[in-house]
């Protein structure tokens, strides 16, 4: 819903009356109390100001209050503010709490000179410092995240000539010759960590009702040590690749640490894979052993897991029972079960694992791109890119000692690499749910996990609302929600933030070539929804005008985002491309250097915020005019309250000629297909026409089931649009 749709859907704060809060659902006498209160802060800050909404998104609006009236609040507060109104504002006596905050409290004289005024005002001052200044910034960040090394890096970042931008490290080379374990590091003691410190958090589906179980690092890293004692004792050869193919859960964080504790490189495959796809990251990471599970129970629902690995002609699997200490299947003659896996080293219980120390440079994990457009990239992170993913949430995120982070993931994907980094590099505490995180289960799971920092995808968030699976659950202990994967939407995360008293969202967006995020949000700068407020730390970002070079800075625009070349932690090779040709071949130059490649459409507003727009190749053509496919779907999905989400897709017509442009639709109740398309038509291009441009015209609408997505839930409108061309051109036929 955009400025225009408030003006005429609701009113102004200063004309809101007692009984347009009753029509909310809302008791009278409640009605009047709540009547009195916003109207003492509307004459306190003025009908349509960014601290009337924070007075009432804290004083005023609680979980138990009608959605309706939440919207009623936010949406008459900022009625005629213009774009990106912020949905949360830091405080000073806050700010100077976060990480960032502290930091600059002690040092931002001596970063930003006599241009430091406090952490709120000098954020913008001090993400420009953390690019132009990389080696005071990034040694500051490692510093505070109490990161050792075996052997000391020469300098933090060793610049090389403009002419060898072609080379293996574009534009320079971080921490050379410097060695280091990552795992080593997340199971140290140091000043924010001792043995006694719960590390992990975690609770199977259908023990809900239990009390969740901890573990601390005492315990921790003993079961690492043992895991990494059994892996050595395989007699791999050095430096050999091994594959985690099962659900993110306590069992799977042990094997992960302790592959990269003991010198080996983890391959990274999702556990909702087939075996074809299984095969193909087995074959192009050379993996000679692979840890899996024989099934992944859901619900009641058995998954057969261990079957496909089979089929897949995996290498030695180590298998993982589900259930008690057997299992219903026969394991192959070179399989091993987690139990003889362990008891071949159990005499070894309690000793600590000597670490292998390697070159910073050498790879420690090997993640896919999502394949949907053929084989998959294979990204090699190395063991810098561990202390990327823990930065972002040391600056971004705020993690701090004592926080309690959970992010519904998978090992196969960043996420789950990134959560492990993330939490423990920061003296910080990781959630796991086994289990599905769509339901009430996972939802209970967060409340008695008082956790912290909730990471979220915008599906996730669809389905809890639809559900209404968070009725009466507490989730005030959240300081701060983190939100990726796609893009989102104002009203569905107005009502998350709703949800814990309204904590701000932290979007964030990456890839996992940059092994963390380009771009996000921070706790010193005010929030708006559904958009990003800052480039990540040590981050810089170009927009791409329409001749192919970047508009000026700070500019308001929308174009292709490209990426300063200049990324701790980002990738420089690829295991099955040529990493040149992808991320830099074509590319501008700024400043005598290559910028980087990353395909996603961005807009700067006018008011200094970011949208995400979806992938390049997610725009269209419509009668000369491109625009994104998101900016088209935000519109549609504000439409009708039947509807769950859309994709828009231009789709040229079988004879040839201009991108016609088709809605594909999803409907709340699956068994509402047969809806009046036509009258759906008719209100999507009203919607359309009077939101975005008056000459675009939706063609058709089609319903659909649910739309086709990647492993990690990206929408493949690719595929729409192969699906529907097709169709059109057997219809001509």
């Amino acid at each position: 819903m955009n400025a225009r749709d408030w003006i005429m859907a609701y009113k102004a704060l200063d004309c809101i009356t007692r009984s347009d809060i009753e029509a909310q659902g809302i008791a009278p006498d409640l009605a009047e109390g709540i009547h009195g209160r916003f109207t003492e802060i509307v004459r306190n800050y003025g009908p349509a100001t960014a601290e009337t909404w924070r007075d009432i998104s804290k004083h005023i609006l609680s979980p138990d209050l009608p959605f309706s009236f939440h919207q009623m609040m936010y949406y008459g507060c900022y009625i005629n503010y213009g774009p990106n109104p912020p949905a949360w504002v830091p405080d000073s006596e806050n700010a100077i709490l976060t990480n960032i905050g502290q930091l600059l409290v002690r040092r931002g004289t001596e970063f930003l000179g006599s241009k430091y005024k406090d952490p709120i005002s000098s954020f913008y001052d001090f993400q420009e410092f953390s690019v132009s200044n990389p080696e005071v910034y990034w040694k500051t960040v490692l510093d505070e995240m109490s990161v050792t090394f075996s052997v000391p890096p020469q300098c933090i970042f060793l610049e090389c000539p403009f002419g060898e931008s072609h080379s293996s490290y574009p534009g320079g080379q971080w921490l050379p010759g410097a060695l280091v374990n990552p795992a080593k590091n997340c199971l140290s003691l140091n000043s924010k960590r001792s043995l006694d410190d719960v590390v992990v958090i975690w609770r199977n589906e259908g023990d809900d009702d239990l009390p969740v179980r901890r573990m601390t690092l005492q315990e921790f890293r003993a079961e690492v040590w043992l895991v990494a004692h059994a892996i050595k004792a395989l007699g791999l050869e050095k430096g050999s690749a091994i594959a985690i193919d099962m659900p993110m859960d306590v069992n799977s964080v042990f094997i992960y640490l302790a592959i990269v504790l003991a010198g080996y490189v983890v391959v990274s495959i999702a556990d909702s894979f087939a075996p074809l796809e299984i095969s193909t990251r087995l074959k192009i990471s050379e993996a000679k052993a692979v840890f899996t599970q024989d099934l992944i129970i859901r619900g009641d629902k058995s998954i057969p897991l261990y079957s496909r690995i089979v089929e897949a002609q995996s290498p030695m699997a180590i298998v993982i029972p589900t259930r008690g200490s057997s299992f219903s299947m026969k394991l192959r003659d070179d399989d091993i079960s987690w139990h003889d896996f362990l008891g071949r080293v159990k005499h070894l219980k309690e000793d600590e694992f000597a670490a292998i120390e390697q070159p910073v440079e050498a790879f420690m994990n090997i993640l896919f791109s999502s394949g949907t457009t053929g084989e998959p990239k294979a990204i090699p992170w190395t063991h810098a890119t561990p202390f990327k993913a823990a930065a972002d949430a040391w600056c971004h995120m705020d993690i701090q000692k004592g926080d309690i982070i959970s992010w519904p993931t998978n090992l196969g994907w960043m996420m789950g690499p990134w959560l492990v980094y993330a939490s423990l590099l920061n003296g910080a505490s990781m959630a796991l749910y086994n289990g599905s995180p769509l339901g009430s289960g996972f939802a209970k799971f967060v409340q008695d996990a008082k956790v912290t920092m909730l990471g979220v995808i915008p599906s996730i968030v669809r389905a809890w609302k639809s559900r209404n699976c968070l009725a009466g659950l507490d989730w005030s202990a959240i300081r701060c929600f983190g939100s990726t994967g796609e893009a989102s939407n104002v009203d569905e995360y107005l009502w998350l933030m709703g949800r814990a008293h309204y904590k701000p969202i932290i979007e964030y967006c990456g890839g996992t070539e940059i092994g963390g995020g380009f771009i996000t949000g921070s706790l010193l700068q005010p929030q708006s929804l559904a958009a990003f407020s800052t480039p990540a730390m040590g981050c810089c970002l170009f927009i791409l005008g329409n001749d192919g070079h970047p508009i000026p800075k700070n500019q308001p625009g929308i174009g292709e985002l490209a990426l300063g070349p200049l990324m701790f932690g980002a990738s420089n090779t690829l295991l099955n491309a040529n990493h040149h040709d992808v991320y830099f071949k074509g590319m501008p130059s700024w400043k005598g250097r290559v910028l980087r490649r990353h395909g996603d459409v961005f807009e700067r507003t006018s008011t200094g915020y970011y949208q995400a727009h979806g992938r390049a190749d997610d725009t269209m053509n419509l009668g000369g005019i491109k625009v994104s496919s998101v900016e088209i779907e935000r519109i549609c999905n504000a439409v009708d309250n039947n509807v769950l989400e859309t994709a828009a897709i231009g789709v040229p017509p079988p004879g040839g000629g201009p991108e016609q442009l088709v809605i594909a639709v999803v409907f709340k109740d699956s068994d509402n297909m047969e809806a009046d398309l036509n009258q759906l038509k008719i209100l999507f291009n009203s919607a359309v026409q009077k939101n975005l441009n008056p000459l675009f015209r939706v063609s058709r609408v089609v319903p659909l089931s649910a739309l086709p997505r990647t492993a990690t839930n990206k929408v493949m409108r690719r595929v729409l649009r192969q699906q529907l061309t097709q169709l059109d051109e057997n219809s001509r036929l």
